[in-house]
């Protein structure tokens, strides 16, 4: 029985979703390491990078942050798995976050991305170096869009 929500059996398929899809996109692991007495699941949640994703609702909302993208976010797993994607980047920046992933669903993926950012209480950062790729599992179906970055800036 999983002591945390990010432990439960689904979000421990979604752990070999977000590594498979990454290295299928970058032809690079998302860990260096292989999991061997800890689960993939706490490696991806306390890695000191930040880690999200989002679903394919007609307006994504989070599926996935891992405990640095709280940190960044200032919400909690409940909150920030609750949030729509596009909350994430204040409302004249979300027009370039679109343009980002309309170029992310019809190249794969991107390596360069630099966006600000707001968290819930209205702090601003920048996020540098992002690499932002389509969700597809080994069957080829796709089931969002994830991030991973381990450089920001607090504006």
């Amino acid at each position: 029985m999983a002591v945390y929500p990010w432990e439960s059996e689904a979000y421990e398929k979604h752990a070999k979703l977000l590594c498979q899809s990454f290295e299928q996109c970058t032809a690079k692991p998302l860990i260096a390491t292989e999991p061997q007495k800890e689960k993939l699941v706490n490696l991806l949640f306390y890695a000191p990078f930040a880690l999200v994703s989002h679903g394919t609702q007609e307006d994504p909302v989070f599926n996935y942050g891992n405990n640095t993208a709280l940190k960044l976010f200032e919400l909690s797993w409940e909150q920030f798995i609750a949030l729509p994607s596009r909350k994430s980047a204040e409302p004249v920046n979300r027009e370039e976050r679109q343009r980002l992933l309309n170029q992310v669903t019809q190249q794969g993926y991107i390596d360069d991305y630099s966006g600000v950012r707001i968290s819930s209480t209205g702090k601003r950062f920048l996020i540098q170096q992002a690499i932002v790729w389509n969700l597809i599992d080994k069957e080829g179906k796709y089931h969002g869009q994830a991030a991973v970055f381990d450089q920001w800036t607090y504006l």
